[in-house]
């Protein structure tokens, strides 16, 4: 039987994940405290550091798979002799350490980094507000906006930018405490007994009892600005343009940008970050997302890119585009106004409208036509005439506003 918040039991097999419990040692070095959480590919723990005296992460793949983030990652970590200073590589998530253990079910990659508090997704979704403190959202967009400034300047394209991949960094106040001291703060592991259906003895792969992950977070409108600093994370779908050629995007329907639609022989680049970076800067600030959708089809997101901009997309992209009658007529103008939310509307509903009601600090009129502007310009249809994140970096909303309030965590 599944057992709910914990992985798939049944990929504990050859090839699949790597049994681990809790108070395991690991590298001879790592003592596992907790777990932090898993995905199809790999699972990841909350460990201590006997040597450092500090808690780190510890990522372990299913065997033998060949971890591409690593590569990436490994990448980034080399100094630049080109710039001053590296800035951006404070933003990007770091590996301390690599080992390969063998176990039951093969070998495994593990990569150690620093343990993250928790996603901007997941600290949003703990709120009943689902909004960031007006300062806390302006540092967190500047982080952010860094971050990719730094990527593309290393030659790397995310490709998978989204608030669930920007984690909040873990206050290292935390490394005082004690495994016994963090589960008086945080809780002790649950865990949960694994036991297989014919009552017959766990294969040797298989660990006695499934861990649910640790929460170290708190609700979005409770973060302050000492602790809005961040990392981007999930770098499995990122690629160098120079040496790959993609042709598709594999982030969320509601990000995906339209040239994957209407260019599908032209190469995915650099632009496809900015068009994805504009929606999660709208979600660090809003309540709800910029495009929305639930399991959205191709056509409805255009029709959302559409309504959202209040321009058609370019005469050859419009040409080909069979599904367009259904909301507009060969006249061009929509069949039906009632439903159309310009971009405008959306700021209104999504971030001016929710900060009032809940009586969050709301967006003065000079700063908002400064963000409209902005996000305008990361939006254009043609990825050729969106700025570059470079030149996001010297927007007169960064300069006037995020910077500024970045400048106050020191």
């Amino acid at each position: 039987m599944p057992i709910e918040d914990v992985e798939n039991i049944g990929r504990y097999r050859p090839e699949g994940y790597h049994p681990i419990v809790i108070g395991d040692r690991l590298h001879d070095r790592y003592d596992i405290v907790h777990k932090l959480g898993f995905g199809s590919y790999s699972t990841t723990w909350l460990a201590r550091d006997i040597e450092r005296k500090k808690y780190v992460a510890i990522k372990i793949s299913i065997s033998e798979v060949n971890l591409h983030e690593s590569k990436i990652l490994k990448s980034l970590s080399r100094p630049d002799p080109n710039v001053k200073g590296q800035l951006g590589n404070a933003l990007v998530i770091s590996i301390l350490d690599k080992f390969r253990p063998d176990g039951p079910n093969g070998k495994h990659k593990c990569f150690v980094t620093e343990p993250g508090m928790m996603s901007l997704a997941e600290t949003k979704y703990a709120s009943y507000t689902r909004l960031f403190q007006l300062p806390v959202a302006r540092a967190i967009m500047a982080q952010v906006i860094q971050a990719i400034v730094f990527l593309h300047h290393r030659g790397i394209v995310h490709a998978d930018l989204h608030t669930g991949n920007i984690v909040l960094r873990l206050l290292e106040s935390i490394d005082s405490l004690s495994p016994e001291q963090l589960y008086e703060q945080y809780g002790r592991p649950n865990l949960e007994p694994i036991v297989r259906l014919d009552n017959q003895a766990l294969p040797i792969g298989v660990p006695s009892q499934g861990a649910v992950p640790i929460w170290l977070g708190k609700a979005s409108e409770q973060v302050t600005l000492s602790e809005a600093k961040i990392f981007l994370t999930d770098f499995g779908e990122s690629f160098q343009p120079s040496t790959t050629r993609r042709h598709y995007s594999n982030t969320p329907a509601i990000l995906v940008p339209p040239e994957v639609y209407f260019l599908p022989q032209e190469p995915v680049s650099f632009p496809a970050d900015i068009w994805t970076l504009t929606c999660t800067l709208w979600d660090i600030v809003g309540q709800r997302p910029l495009f929305e959708g639930l399991n959205p089809s191709q056509d409805w997101m255009i029709k959302e890119h559409v309504d959202t901009l209040g321009k058609l997309p370019p005469p050859d992209w419009w040409r080909v585009w069979d599904a367009r009658q259904i909301w507009f007529t060969e006249g061009v103008k929509r069949t039906s106004e009632r439903s159309r939310r310009s971009l405008a509307d959306r700021f209104i509903n999504s971030v001016q409208e929710p900060r009032q009601e809940h009586m969050v600090e709301s967006i003065a009129e000079d700063e908002k036509a400064c963000l409209l502007t902005q996000s305008k310009a990361m939006l254009e249809f043609r990825p050729h005439e969106r700025p570059t994140a470079a030149e996001i970096m010297e927007s007169e909303w960064m300069v006037n506003w995020a910077l500024p309030e970045l400048a106050k965590q020191d």
